[in-house]
């Protein structure tokens, strides 16, 4: 048992993803007897991070700010890692929480080992295999794994990786992911947007298809691929609408709007806050993504998902029917699309697959294993 009044747990996040996956945590450490909870930003990404901490009402005691225009891995590694260290000192919290696999996820695991600070790693134990893919993401969470004392898996799979790499079992929480928890407090069947054409839409009687792209390796022939592909199945399907949040990534929006804008049909929008994106795909028939997370929210909701990648870290997923691996190869992208656009056999397959990431009370689970490791049971 500690001697300390209450537990200080402070978690660590810097990007939208991990402010999404860390708020239903947050709020669970917020609301539960005998813990400080502390919120540590580094802005990894500003505005971004901004639109959720106001969705989910957090407000941090520390905001390291460290964004600048065309940072880079390097650059984002050494403010970040500066910055967390003088706060960990100062605040001398119990247990320091991080998120997944960002660059702030590993150095704030990194920052918390300096200072001899345990650290719990939520969403611990996803691995594709390949250190390149996701870059840099893969040997990010592998390295956040090595400096972890909890490791808060979201499934079994996740725990067997993490058996294999030498973890103790009794360190390992499957907890399902947080990203449920969240999702599940912001979508709402009547939702209505502030875009027009996004209300203006039909819905029941079009094929409606949400496309996000933006990831590294993906940037160049692949990512051209994968827009060809997509011009493909609007020009054969009639029926389909696409919606695309185009990313901020100036060489990202190069590529869409030099194949995709204006095409009848296609609506290349600004990015979404997550309210709104989380309604969109509550709305949407298929997701086509190279995005992690939403390879785990849509299924939750029903909708079949192609990853425009290689390879996948939610093994779960393609195991459960919920997700199809699409590659990066046009003629491959407009197969499984076309197929799920025109098959409705293939289609329902998807759409009532069990969503293996969990049912909602992951935060709770992680909160309640937070204090059975200090010895707080009550």
């Amino acid at each position: 048992m500690i001697n300390n009044s209450k537990l200080k747990i402070m978690s660590i996040f810097g990007t939208r993803p991990e402010a999404i996956k860390m708020a239903p945590v947050v709020k669970k450490l917020e609301e539960t007897d005998g813990i400080e909870s502390i919120v540590c930003v580094t802005a990894q990404h500003r505005e971004m991070l901004d639109q959720v901490l106001n969705l989910f009402d957090i407000r941090p005691q520390y905001d390291l700010n460290i964004m600048k225009p065309g940072q880079t891995l390097s650059e984002i590694t050494c403010r970040a890692l500066k910055g967390l260290e003088k706060v960990i000192r100062e605040v001398q919290p119990h247990m320091v929480l991080v998120h997944g696999d960002t660059t702030t996820t590993f150095v704030g695991a990194l920052a918390a080992f300096y200072n001899k600070t345990k650290v719990g790693h939520v969403e611990a134990g996803l691995r594709s295999g390949n250190m390149y893919s996701p870059y840099p993401e893969e040997v990010n969470r592998s390295l956040t794994g090595r400096l972890s004392h909890l490791h808060f898996a979201p499934t079994e799979g996740n725990k067997n990786n993490l058996l294999r790499e030498g973890v103790r079992e009794e360190n390992i929480i499957i907890t399902g992911n947080t990203v449920i928890d969240a999702l599940l407090s912001v979508v709402d069947d009547n939702y209505k947007f502030d875009i027009d054409i996004l209300n203006e839409i039909d819905y029941k009687n079009k094929k409606v298809i949400l496309l996000t792209s933006h990831r590294r390796e993906n940037l160049g022939k692949p990512m051209e691929n994968i827009f060809c592909a997509v011009k493909d199945v609007v020009e054969k399907n009639k029926n389909v609408e696409v919606i695309f949040p185009v990313h901020l990534n100036p060489k990202v929006r190069e590529i869409a709007y030099s194949i995709l804008d204006g095409l009848n049909r296609v609506h290349l929008i600004e990015p979404l806050d997550y309210e709104p994106f989380a309604n969109l795909m509550n709305k949407c028939d298929i997701v086509l993504t190279d995005s992690g997370g939403i390879q785990e929210e849509a299924p939750s909701l029903g909708k079949p998902v192609l990853v425009l990648r290689t390879e996948t870290e939610r093994p779960e997923a393609v195991k459960a029917g919920t997700v199809k691996i699409a590659g990066v190869e046009r003629e491959n992208i407009f197969k499984l699309t076309d197929e799920l656009i025109n098959n409705k056999d293939e289609y329902d397959k998807m759409a009532n697959a069990i969503n293996p990431y969990g049912d909602g009370k992951a935060s709770e689970r992680i909160v309640k294993a937070i204090r059975e490791y200090f010895g707080e049971r009550n």
